[in-house]
């Protein structure tokens, strides 16, 4: 039950943070989700960040881990929205943004991964 409250607890200050960063990004700048590109970005920089640490140390109890991996970048990143926005586009015919954005996602994210990753090796 414990570990619940610890992915709950996480989520939600995740989902916090995606709205006000998707409410501020998307209102500067228009007809591209930027918001949901950059939770989705630095999401996945810090779960391959905490998971590498998680993995070869003990700076991360398992608890810690739950809720900042599991529960933090889990409620920050979002494939729901970031389909339906891909929807949208070509809902709207808008075949450059799609891929532009669908391929960005999927190549930073990954790339942001590794980082995080070999970041997490360079720490003591």
């Amino acid at each position: 039950m414990k570990q619940l409250f610890f992915v709950f607890l996480g989520g939600g200050l995740g989902s916090i943070l995606r709205y006000i960063v998707a409410k501020w990004c998307n209102h500067y700048i228009v007809n591209f989700p930027i918001g949901t590109f950059l939770v989705n970005i630095v999401g996945s920089l810090l779960i391959g960040f905490i998971l590498g640490i998680s993995s070869k140390s003990n700076l991360f109890t398992p608890n810690q881990t739950l809720l900042l991996a599991t529960g933090f970048c889990g409620g920050l990143t979002t494939f729901s929205t970031f389909a339906y926005e891909n929807f949208s586009f070509l809902k709207m015919s808008n075949f450059g943004a799609f891929g532009l954005y669908t391929t960005l996602s999927f190549i930073l994210g990954l790339l942001a991964v590794f980082l995080g990753l070999y970041l997490s090796q360079l720490t003591n």
